[in-house]
C-alpha cells in the first residue's frame, strides 16, 4: 500500500475507535479483515499512526483546531512522526488517499505549539483528571504526563527455572533485545520507529520454550518487592493472567507454595498453559467457583500479594485508547473495590507476615489514600519498606536499586513512572502484620 491509502485506512480505524469506543486492536483487526490486500508492514503502519494519534490526542486536537480522526492523523504525521508538509501533501495526492489538505490544515501543520495551552493539553490527558494529576505530580505534571504519551519498549523477564541471562541473550538477538538496565535477569526490546513493525517476541523459540516471559520492568520490580523466598506460603489474591505468580515461582525456585486466586475465574484459565511452559510446579490455582475456595488459608500466609484492579492509567503508553475511556465514575468504583479487596485479602496474612499492595496506577486515590485508609481500619498492620524489600531480593541491578530509591516515599512506598523509572506506572506498598 502507498502512504495515501494507509492514511485513509488509519482515519477509518481511528473513526471506529472514537465513535464506537472500540479498542485499537479490535478496530485494526476489523479493518484488516476488510483489507486482505494489506501486508503486515501496512497493518503496522496503520496501527502505529492510530496509536500515536491517541497518545497525543489533546495536543494534536489543539494544534489542528479540530478533534476529528482526520485532523488527529494529519497532526500525528506532522508533530509525532515529523513529516514535513511536502511529504504530507504528496501522500494526500496519491490514489485512494483522503481529500487534499485544506488551507487551514496546511497552516496548522506548520504553526508552532501554543505555550498558553492548559496543562491537560500539554500533557495529553483527560481534562477532568487535572486535580488528580496535579496532586500526584505537582509542578512536574506536564513532563510526567508527556512521558506517558510515547511508545513503550517490550520488556522480558528471563525465567530462571529454565534459562539464564547468558543463554537467553543469544536466543533474543533476532528481536534486537538488549540487557535490561533495571533488573538483572531481564531484557528489553526497544520501541521501533513509529511506522515500523515490531518484532514478535511470542513467535521466537525462546518464548515457546518458556525461557522468557513478557513482563514490564515495573511489574518485575513489584515482584521483586514481594521478595518471595523458597519454602514460603504465598497467596496471589488477584492473580489474573499470573505474571507475578510466575515471577515469584522462579524466585522461590519451585519450593514452597503459591496459591493463585482471582475473583474472575476466567482470567485464571490463561495461567494454565503459562505454568506448563514456564515449568512452574509450586503454583496451585484456586478457582472462586470450586469447593476448595480459600477458607483453609486464613491467617496462614507468609505473603499475600494484591495486584489490585485499578484504572490502569499507568499503562497509557501501551494502551492509549484506554486513556480516553477512563472516567470519574470508574475511578470511584475502582477505589471501592480496592478497599474491599484489601480488607478481604488481609485476613489470610499470618502474624508477622507481609501484605504487598500493587496497582498499575499513579493516582493517589488508588494508592496512598487506599493504604492510609486500610491502616486506619486495621491496627494489626503497619507500613514496611517496599523499596528495601525490592533491593534485598537481589534481583535489581545497581541502576535499578538507584531508581527504586529515587521513587521511594518517606513512608517506604514506591511509585514508578515512565519519566522517573522508564517503566509503566506502578505503585507498591508493603505492609506487615504484627506478630
Amino acid at each position: 500500500m502507498r502512504d495515501g491509502g494507509k492514511l485513509a485506512a488509519a482515519i477509518d480505524v481511528l473513526s471506529d475507535v472514537m465513535s464506537r469506543h472500540q479498542p485499537v486492536k479490535s478496530a485494526a483487526k476489523d479493518w484488516g479483515k476488510r483489507a486482505r490486500y494489506a501486508g503486515a508492514k501496512d497493518r503496522a503502519w496503520v496501527s502505529g499512526l492510530v496509536l500515536d494519534a491517541l497518545r497525543r490526542r489533546q495536543s494534536l486536537a489543539h494544534a489542528m483546531g479540530d478533534e476529528s480522526p482526520r485532523a488527529l492523523c494529519i497532526g500525528a504525521l506532522a508533530h509525532v512522526w515529523k513529516w514535513d508538509i511536502g511529504r504530507i501533501d504528496s501522500a494526500f495526492d496519491e490514489e485512494h488517499a483522503p481529500s487534499p489538505l485544506t488551507l487551514d490544515e496546511r497552516e496548522r501543520i506548520v504553526m508552532a505549539p501554543d505555550p498558553t495551552a492548559p496543562v491537560h493539553v500539554h500533557g495529553d490527558f483527560p481534562e477532568w483528571m487535572t486535580p488528580s494529576m496535579t496532586r500526584a505530580f505537582g509542578e512536574n505534571i506536564v513532563v510526567e504526563a508527556q512521558a506517558m504519551a510515547v511508545r513503550a519498549p517490550v520488556d522480558l523477564r528471563v525465567n530462571t527455572l529454565k534459562s539464564d541471562a547468558e543463554k537467553a541473550e543469544k536466543a533474543l538477538r533476532s528481536v534486537k533485545a538488549i540487557a535490561m538496565p533495571l533488573v538483572k535477569q531481564a531484557f528489553r526490546v526497544p520501541a521501533p520507529d513509529p511506522s515500523e513493525r515490531a518484532g514478535s517476541v511470542e513467535s521466537i523459540p525462546a518464548y515457546s520454550k518458556g525461557w522468557v516471559e513478557v513482563q514490564d520492568a515495573g511489574s518485575q520490580i513489584a515482584a521483586a518487592a514481594a521478595n518471595a523466598k523458597p519454602g514460603e506460603q504465598v497467596l496471589d489474591y488477584c492473580a489474573g493472567g499470573g505474571g507475578k505468580s510466575l515471577a515469584m515461582a522462579a524466585s522461590m525456585e519451585n519450593q514452597g507454595q503459591i496459591y493463585a486466586y482471582d475473583i474472575d475465574g476466567r482470567r485464571l484459565s490463561a495461567l494454565i498453559p503459562r505454568l506448563k511452559r514456564a515449568g512452574a510446579r509450586n503454583v496451585q490455582l484456586r478457582h472462586p467457583q470450586e469447593d476448595v475456595g480459600l477458607d483453609d488459608l486464613h491467617d496462614g500466609m507468609d505473603l499475600v500479594v494484591i495486584d489490585a484492579p485499578c484504572t490502569g492509567v499507568g499503562t497509557w503508553r501501551r494502551r492509549p485508547d484506554a486513556k480516553w475511556r477512563v472516567s470519574e465514575k470508574a475511578l470511584v468504583k475502582r477505589c471501592e473495590e480496592q478497599a474491599e479487596i484489601l480488607d478481604k485479602a488481609s485476613e489470610f496474612v499470618k502474624p508477622g507476615g507481609r501484605l504487598l499492595y500493587i496497582t498499575c496506577s499513579f493516582l493517589m486515590e488508588e494508592n496512598e489514600d487506599q493504604v492510609q485508609a486500610f491502616l486506619e481500619r486495621n491496627e494489626a498492620f503497619s507500613l514496611d519498606d517496599a523499596a528495601a524489600s525490592a533491593i534485598s531480593s537481589g534481583l535489581l541491578t545497581t541502576e535499578g536499586e538507584e531508581v527504586v530509591t529515587r521513587c521511594r516515599s518517606n513512608s517506604g512506598t514506591v511509585r514508578l513512572t515512565p519519566m522517573l523509572a522508564g517503566t509503566d506506572g506502578f505503585f507498591m506498598a508493603l505492609l506487615r502484620k504484627a506478630s
